[in-house]
């Protein structure tokens, strides 16, 4: 399935302000978003601009666990109290296994799993239990799904796999950006810049 519109190479210039690939996300864009019907103007635009916004411009495709230890406390206070947090504070992957262990189908610290499925993409996959379903729905074995997950074609689409999953294509065709918002970020953190992003994309699709 072909776009609805003349996506060019030059609207992901434009939209991603210069980031250094966007030849290589043009080309993994054409060949990930017509797989899940993300084709029209309001649905690429909703695309780009929700993951535009939650990547940095698809430059940042892990999550970023490099806290400090007041943070560690403020987010996961049960998980990391004063006296623990310090232990963990700075170290990537002892947070993550701490964080995310039992739960999202991950085992206990000590298995790693928090760490081998912490979040990446453009809508960051995370825990054992959806990397495994997304795995399955592509066909790729658990350990080659998270490298995927690292790669041009990898980061969308496990971004549309998210999409397809939420309905997000529907609520694209109704250009409700905050509800879009919500579903993504289960706020409405930075709903101005995604706002933004999105009549911007609007606009240079239309020409």
């Amino acid at each position: 399935m072909a776009f609805d519109f003349d996506f060019k190479v030059e609207h992901v210039h434009s939209l991603l302000q210069g980031n250094p690939h966007s030849q290589d996300w043009y080309t993994a864009l054409c060949d990930e978003l017509p797989k899940y019907q993300i084709t029209s103007v309001p649905r690429v635009a909703m695309f780009m601009a929700q993951c535009g916004h939650e990547s940095a411009n698809f430059t940042a495709l892990k999550e970023n666990l490099n806290y400090q230890a007041h943070a560690l406390s403020s987010i996961w206070p049960k998980r990391f109290p004063p006296g623990v947090a310090e232990k963990y504070a700075h170290n990537q992957e002892m947070i993550a296994n701490r964080a995310y262990c039992d739960r999202m189908g991950n085992g206990p610290e000590d298995s790693g799993d928090g760490w081998m499925f912490h979040g990446r993409g453009l809508i960051q996959l995370t825990g054992r239990d959806l990397y495994t379903k997304f795995a399955q729905e592509i066909g790729k074995g658990l350990e080659e799904t998270v490298v995927y997950c690292e790669t041009f074609d990898g980061a969308i689409e496990s971004a549309c796999f998210f999409w397809e999953h939420h309905n997000l294509n529907a609520v694209s065709d109704e250009g409700d950006i905050l509800k879009a918002t919500k579903i993504i970020n289960g706020g409405t953190l930075g709903i101005d810049d995604r706002t933004a992003r999105f009549h911007h994309a609007i606009q240079i699709f239309q020409g």
